[in-house]
This record gives C-alpha cells, structure tokens and sequence, in this order.
C-alpha cells in the first residue's frame, strides 16, 4: 500500500511539473471586490508579510523569470492578482497583497482588510489559501492574524516557509519544527508545513503537487 501511495505521489509531481510548465497567464487585477473574475475554476490563494518573497515563489512554481512581475507594479500593491494555470485554465492562482506595513495610511490598510476578509470569507471557489513565512524570522504577530482570520473563516490553509536558503541547516530545523507546532494548534491548518527555497528550487516540486492536489485537478 505505501509503494502504491509513493507511485501515486510520483505521478502527481510529474503531473504537476509539465502543468505549470504549460500556460500560466496573468489575468486580471482586482482592486475592489466587484472586478474579480467569474467564479468559474479553482482558486489557489496566496498571502504574506510584505517582502516575504510571494513574487520568487510564484516565479519558481510556474518556472518563469517573471509571471509575478504585475502584482509588484507600483499602484497594483494593495490587488488581488489572477494568473490562470493550464488551456483551457484549470485553476488560478491569486497573488494578495502582502501585509504587515505599518507605515501605510490607515485608509489603506483598512481598504486591504476588507478587500482580503471579504474575498477570504465568500470566494466560493477558494479551494486552499498559502500563507507564506520568511523562514529567517519565522511567525510574527501579523502572520497569526492572518492565520486566526482563515481559521475564523473556516478556510484551509498551508503554511510555506520562504527563503529557507538563507539561514543555517539547524537554524532552519529549529524554526520548522516550532512553526509546524504552532500550525497544529490552528483548527484551519495543516499541520505539514512546505519548507521552500525560490532561489534553490528546494520544496517547489512538492508544493506543486500540493496545489494540484488542492485544485482537485
């Protein structure tokens, strides 16, 4: 049974791996709830501390130098950001603005909070959220926000440790283990975490099965 769930597991990285090397296009940008697509495929979220390397990461997944490169377009910060995944597209991927910058206006953080709470709380076809963390720093006050929010609305969650290249083997050891601690006492989270490196490649292959499996496709 376990060679047949290592088979399975096989296929589905591969599966993975020649999808996302197949057509990945950005979509759309929505500032306001009412210019997000039609609710018509899988969505994949994925959310973090400013700077937490959300751009590498989608870089590194779809395998191009750039995909991202809209959702860091001055003006474009505080969007939702649509990439669609296969043709015909099979699911998306949404690049949320990153959070945790203290030094905005108030009108724009709030602006941020209901953007993100609305569309966390009633998109349908959210299938699973990502809340990425810079592995150097581990959670912060701002990332359990975000991962109380997601368990208050009941929507799954994995948490991705960023930039894992950055720190030590026994630093990073230490820093997954208690991260993974503390996901386990959230009711909306896996209790795996993806430990990954966008520069290294380290994780990608396994956290594109992740999202295939969570878009069910």
């Amino acid at each position: 049974m376990e060679r047949e769930a290592q088979l399975e597991h096989a296929e589905l990285v591969r599966r993975a791996g020649k999808l996302f090397s197949g057509r990945v296009d950005f979509l759309l940008s929505a500032p306001q709830l009412k210019f997000l697509p039609d609710p018509t495929v899988p969505e994949i979220a994925f959310c973090g501390r400013s700077n937490v390397g959300k751009s590498s990461l989608l870089n590194a997944l779809t395998g191009r130098r750039a995909i991202a490169r809209a959702s860091v377009t001055p003006g474009r910060t505080q969007e939702l950001n649509f990439f669609e995944v296969g043709d015909p597209t099979l699911f998306r991927l949404v690049d949320m603005p990153g959070y945790g910058f203290a030094k905005a206006p108030i009108k724009v953080v709030d602006k941020w909070k209901s953007l993100v709470k609305t569309y966390l709380r009633g998109r349908a076809v959210l299938a699973r959220t990502l809340v990425l963390v810079d592995a150097r720093h581990g959670l912060k006050d701002v990332d359990r926000a975000m991962m109380k929010m997601l368990d208050e609305a009941a929507v799954t969650y994995r948490v991705v440790l960023t930039k894992a290249d950055k720190i030590k083997a026994s630093e990073l050891e230490a820093t997954a283990a208690k991260v993974a601690a503390e996901a386990k006492t959230h009711v909306a989270a896996y209790p795996d975490i993806h430990v990954t490196s966008s520069e290294k490649g380290m994780g990608i292959d396994e956290l594109r099965a992740a999202v295939l499996a969570d878009a069910g496709v």
